[in-house]
């Protein structure tokens, strides 16, 4: 059953809950009691804890979100330095295998090492680890909190680098109905709408989005043949959202989400498509014993065509790659007093998937090669974690156990005939696995607030890690069924200075270490492997300011990272060197005026340092500096003018760089539409 026709099935199942319960008859009819309790539905989760401040933490708002130049949440996400995917390209022109993210240049490879949750549910692909980007649409989004560093803790295995929360917008945010509909120079389009209704005391959001065109030109010209091709896309997502209360303590959540997303890179036929389906289920008590209950399954898939750059044919088709992810958490906070908050609680989480491919010749357009591979990887984890306020000083400590299990690994190549080539089934693994984390927040009035913490991490390797090998023409990365799973021990320190409502500074000192991470080695001439290298150790400083003034607001953010990897062995050769892919300066700065109510005009300045494209810093990516603005201009009643306009210098972005053989990111373009709903 394919993903697409799962997610009809699934959405099927929730849309139920998008009108039950409805609100008492009282209450229905305006006479509701004085002595009858007030129901409010707010479909999120628990409230915070004291504790959060203790760690790296940047939140970004709703208004914040839906205000780049892009529209996407990839950029919206990049006004936090230190933000990175894989590669420099965005969802647009990207293999969505490439788009793992990472935060703290903690990269490497392109496995996510940062965990990414969208209303609790994590969000990686079960079998890649990647994260679907074009399917997290900015506008359905109330805010979203990015933190770097922290350790596992209570997110589950896979925070290495650290946490970003994202967190769906209510009925109220949203408004009955809004929309928008923009068009670039190039005729490339993007479409949404949603539709929100408050339903007694509950509500129920539908919501969707269409992005689409041929793209821009990702070969430089020079390099270009009569097989290279714009990078073009074709990419929907439908969310359905609901919330109801079951008494007036308790909220039943519902999320179903559908997506599918093709794009060509470089050369004709090179196409690449990911589809998924997640639906979810949380149950939140906000009684004395506060409670969060959370259910999902998801069903994903990806396909990819690799074109040769000498022949311009296809050389492999991986034509089928499902994956399923199942998981749950259960978190409890007894009552134990106004000054303490205490977190006891359980996640699951188990990602299956198996790829086929097929190896095709150049010459004749015969199979000459068919491929299986997959496994099961399954983590079960316990955390408890408990914060305590003694006046002025909020003091923070948990612990976490991980039982894991990496099994079912296999595979298997037959030659054209059907005899076998390679048939390998790989050992099971399993074990525990103990993690902390721990830190301390002192107020110390006026606004200024100091902080440290220290703590541990794990991430198991993927199934993609483990069990698939992939082509980026013509370098060629074996799989590695023996890795092992990563480590971190991380240690940071801050001072937070907000003396008003318009000031608010933050300078965090950290030194993270990520032992046995698992990188693309070089082996030999256009060959390299999965392997764990020693570690990746990343030392620096963040640095973020807000100051607002009248109608204008300045933001920015600052990142200094000095990271080396250390290897021994087959890997003595990328000791010291920086990770592939990780700058050593990151910053973004954002100037907006808001003349009146729903206008707004904002310009982003964005820079990312050089960066090499391999673990043995041959090819350099050189760094870039870009401008981008997005502006909003109510026309009458509910409608808005909005344009936007990316990389208006036309910067040259190089994204890819193997050998001399270039990609380039997104040039100057520029976007105009309507909005309707402020």
């Amino acid at each position: 059953m394919s993903p697409r026709t799962v997610s009809v099935r699934l959405l099927a199942c929730i849309a139920p809950c998008a009108v039950l319960p409805a609100a008492p008859a009282a209450a229905q009819s305006g006479t509701q009691k004085s002595d009858e309790p007030v129901i409010v539905v707010t479909g999120v989760g628990l409230p915070d804890t004291p504790a959060i401040p203790a760690y790296d933490t940047v939140v970004l708002t709703r208004d914040t979100l839906v205000s780049t130049a892009s529209g996407r949440i990839e950029d919206a996400l990049g006004s936090v330095a230190g933000f990175q995917q894989f590669r420099r390209s965005d969802s647009r022109s990207s293999n969505p295998s490439a788009q793992g993210v990472t935060l703290r240049a903690l990269g490497g490879n392109a496995s996510s090492r940062a965990q990414v949750l969208l209303d609790g549910v994590p969000m990686a692909d079960p079998f890649f680890g990647y994260i679907p980007l074009s399917a997290i649409v900015p506008e359905r989004l109330a805010s979203a909190r990015v933190t770097r560093g922290g350790g596992s803790g209570p997110f589950g295995a896979g925070a290495l680098a650290g946490t970003i929360e994202l967190t769906s917008a209510d009925a109220d945010a949203l408004g009955l109905v809004s929309g928008q509909l923009l068009a670039s120079g190039r005729g490339d389009t993007e479409a949404s709408a949603t539709i929100a209704r408050r339903l007694g005391s509950g509500f129920a959001v539908l919501s969707g989005r269409w992005d689409r065109g041929d793209g821009f030109w990702t070969t430089p010209a020079a390099q270009r043949v009569p097989a290279s091709v714009r990078a073009g896309y074709d990419s929907w997502s439908v969310q359905l959202r609901a919330a109801a209360p079951l008494n007036d303590t308790i909220e039943l959540q519902a999320r179903g989400l559908a997506f599918h997303d093709v794009r060509t890179l470089r050369f004709a036929g090179a196409d690449t498509s990911m589809e998924g389906s997640d639906a979810s289920l949380r149950l939140v008590g906000r009684g004395e014993w506060q409670f969060d209950l959370l259910g999902y399954v998801q069903a994903r898939n990806f396909t990819n065509v690799v074109v040769s750059s000498s022949s311009f044919v296809p050389t492999l088709d991986q034509r089928n790659t499902p994956a399923t992810g199942i998981g749950g958490k259960f978190e409890l906070r007894p009552p134990t007093g106004e000054a303490n908050v205490l977190r006891l609680g359980i996640d699951y989480r188990k990602s299956s998937g198996e790829l086929f491919e097929n190896a095709i010749s150049t010459v004749t357009g015969a199979i000459t090669q068919r491929r299986n591979a997959g496994g099961v990887n399954t983590d079960l984890g316990l955390f408890a974690e408990n914060d305590l306020t003694l006046g002025m000083v909020t003091l923070t400590a948990g612990a976490r156990a991980d039982r894991y299990t990496i099994r079912d690994g296999f595979y298997v190549a037959r030659n054209a005939a059907g005899l076998p080539v390679s048939d390998s089934a790989y050992p099971d693994r399993s074990g525990w696995e103990g993690s902390f984390r721990g830190g301390a927040v002192a107020r110390l009035g006026a606004g200024l607030r100091l902080r440290a913490a220290g703590y541990t991490g794990l991430r198991l390797p993927t199934l993609n890690e483990l069990y698939r090998p992939f082509t980026v023409f013509p370098v060629v990365t074996q799989a590695n069924a023996a890795l092992r799973n990563e480590r971190l021990v991380g240690y940071e320190a801050g001072i937070d200075y907000a003396p008003s409502p318009a000031v608010d500074l933050s300078l965090t000192g950290f030194d993270n270490r990520v032992k046995h991470a698992v990188a693309n080695v070089t082996l030999g001439p256009n060959l390299r492997e999965r392997q764990n290298i020693d570690a990746i150790h990343a030392r620096g400083i963040e640095a973020s300011a807000q100051v607002r003034r009248a109608q204008f607001s300045l933001a920015g953010s600052l990142a200094y990272t000095d990271a080396a990897a250390r290897g021994s062995g087959a890997a003595a050769a990328l000791d010291g060197n920086r990770p592939a892919q990780t700058p050593r300066w990151a910053a973004s700065s954002t100037l907006s005026w808001r003349p009146a109510a729903n206008a707004v005009v904002a310009a982003t300045l964005r820079h990312v340092g050089a960066q090499f494209e391999d673990d043995l810093e041959t090819d350099v990516l050189p760094a870039a500096t870009t401008i981008d603005l997005f502006a909003q201009v109510p026309v009458g009643g509910r409608l808005a003018l909005v344009l936007r306009g990316e990389n208006l210098t036309d910067e040259t972005v190089i994204t890819r760089n193997q050998g001399g053989s270039i990609d380039l990111g997104a040039p100057r373009t520029l976007w105009a539409g309507i909005k309707l709903g402020l």
